[in-house]
């Protein structure tokens, strides 16, 4: 059982829905972002989504491609990135975490020294957005050889038949994408998601997590309600980017762990 299996199953048993936290690797810089990624599981963070800085990250939002910028700026790369996850592995060995990023940086690196650097370093799963189910040779298939998960998107546009495609090698969770749009650009309509979600699980045992759009307490917990969990990012990251302390952040991250778990 990967951790991410590990984690849902004891969520599950506590009957609890899951925290994904999203952050941006290197932001605002490499010191205060290692500091913060130790610290997101003691705030109740369940799976860690840790961005790899790209120039042309075309499914986020401003707040997402700004703290990349200033992690690029910081001279974060993917090779730093992981170290990052090598770092937070002295200190935590339960914790799932999930690289999300873009291919081309990883095709940049070679895919097969990414793989094996992301195993070695202790990375649980991939998210890369702008790989579609036809590409699956190029990193899916190879990804879960290394017994990382491969974590697809779907979206309010995603129809039944094209559903069958995506499901077809995606493991470890179904992350749902509540809206039409880039990361942080709106806020979900409940009336809407419930049914896709629903719709969804219908046709696959994974856990279905619902993110995009999430920025407080109360519509985390609401989400929740409807899914097996939520993922919350630029709400965190423009905490980060006002220049508030560690300490704060953490304390708003908390908050949203107690809506979500009590869910």
């Amino acid at each position: 059982m990967s951790r991410i299996e590990a984690t849902f199953h004891k969520l599950k048993a506590n009957e609890q829905k899951a925290f994904v936290a999203y952050v941006m690797a290197g932001d605002p810089n490499i010191n205060t972002s290692r500091e913060l990624i130790v610290g997101l599981p003691k705030a109740g963070v369940d799976i860690i989504e840790l961005g790899m800085p790209f120039t042309d990250p075309m499914a986020d939002g401003p707040t997402i491609q700004r703290a990349g910028q200033r992690a690029l700026e910081q001279g974060i790369t993917i090779d730093s990135t992981i170290q990052l996850v090598k770092d937070f592995r002295k200190h935590n060995q339960t914790t799932p975490i999930i690289l999300m990023g873009y291919f081309n940086p990883i095709y940049n690196c070679g895919s097969e020294k990414f793989l094996a650097d992301a195993v070695n370093a202790g990375v649980d799963g991939l998210i890369v957005v702008d790989l579609p189910p036809e590409e699956d040779n190029e990193l899916c298939i190879p990804a879960q050889n290394e017994g990382l998960n491969f974590i697809r998107l779907t979206t309010p546009t995603t129809d039944d038949h094209r559903l069958h495609k995506v499901l077809q090698n995606t493991s470890g969770f179904v992350y749902y994408v509540s809206i039409t749009g880039i990361t942080g650009a709106a806020a979900p309509n409940m009336v809407d998601v419930a049914p896709d979600v629903a719709r969804i699980k219908a046709k696959t045992n994974l856990p279905v997590v619902v993110g995009f759009g999430i920025t407080d307490p109360d519509s985390a917990r609401t989400i929740a309600c409807i899914s097996d969990g939520a993922v919350v990012g630029s709400a965190i990251i423009s905490k980060i980017a006002d220049g508030e302390s560690i300490e704060q952040v953490l304390s708003f991250v908390s908050n949203i762990a107690k809506a979500i778990h009590s869910a």
